[in-house]
């Protein structure tokens, strides 16, 4: 079977016992599970200090192994952008190696796609999908299987109701996005890819509407939002709405506000975020994009 990595590059892991069960599925799926000697570190809210996280990341990327996993998201990795081993992990790639992670990982998919042309994944954490009480998702654990089969080339899904009218098709486009806060926290910097004509996919956990549509605008005003053939938005998750302040304004507000601003298409339902049933996705693939009547497809092909 597959050799796995876990590495730690953002927060520090606080429920060991999700990491144990996670490494135990893992094992017990008949993977070789490799533990960086950082994992469980901690140094205040971060998985060691910037330089054990770094170290971290070039021992992952040094590992040979086929995926390099992240333990946990939360935050830390845009503060240690400028000391990654950007060379190191482009060799790593090239030799086989798949990072995947969601999250603060956003950061690194866009840093190393800005910086090397390289493509990572969006996808599990360990503690989060794998170290569940429960058994992992079927549709997770599928998608997780496909990437290490090399048999993955593509995902599907079920639009809502209302967006069955339009037909879209995107071809060729390359694919890119992720957690909404860390990508909109990103404008302005080289970690940043400039993608145009791209398509754009979003997330994001704990943020009400009215945040949701600031970053929005943000990139909007950016030009980011305008360059793009297609914004799938994923799953926006864990946030409450305060009836007597917000009279009526919540997430469909948004993306209605979001569809008058863009000529692009703006597509819901995206199997991805903060969520049991998650798909993985390339960042910095170049996909298709199809959707007829409800059914919405995304093929990469072999990667």
């Amino acid at each position: 079977m597959a050799h796995i990595y876990i590495f730690s590059p953002s927060s520090a892991v606080r429920d060991k016992a999700a990491f144990r069960r996670g490494l135990k599925r893992l094992q017990a799926q008949g993977h070789e599970v490799e533990v960086d000697s950082a994992a469980l570190s901690s140094h205040m809210r971060f998985a060691g200090e910037d330089v054990t996280r770094i170290n971290a990341i070039t021992r992952a990327a040094a590992s040979g192994a086929d995926v390099a996993l992240i333990s946990r998201g939360g935050y830390g990795l845009t503060r240690i952008l400028p000391a990654l081993p950007y060379k190191l992990i482009a060799k790593a790639i090239d030799g086989g190696t798949q990072f995947v992670g969601l999250s603060d990982f956003t950061a690194f998919n866009q840093a190393v796609l800005a910086k090397t042309g390289r493509i990572s994944w969006q996808g599990p954490a360990l503690g989060e999908d794998f170290g569940t009480p429960e058994e992992p998702d079927e549709i997770m654990q599928a998608c997780f299987d496909d990437l290490l089969m090399e048999q993955g080339e593509g995902t599907g899904w079920q639009l809502p109701k209302d967006q069955a009218e339009r037909r879209v098709v995107v071809k060729d486009a390359p694919l890119w996005g992720g957690n909404l806060t860390v990508l909109t926290s990103l404008l302005g910097t080289p970690y940043l890819p400039p993608i145009k004509g791209g398509i754009l996919f979003l997330e994001d956990i704990g943020e009400h509407p009215y945040r949701i549509e600031r970053m929005l605008t943000q990139l909007l005003h950016a030009g980011v939002l305008s360059q793009q053939k297609a914004i799938l938005i994923g799953q926006f998750t864990n946030y409450k709405l305060v009836p007597a302040h917000d009279k009526g304004f919540k997430l469909s507000t948004v993306l209605d506000w979001l569809r008058s601003q863009i000529k692009a298409p703006v597509l819901t339902g995206l199997p991805f975020g903060h969520v049991p049933t998650k798909v993985l996705l390339p960042v910095g693939a170049k996909v298709d994009l199809i959707t007829e009547g409800r059914d919405a497809l995304m093929v990469w092909g072999h990667i």
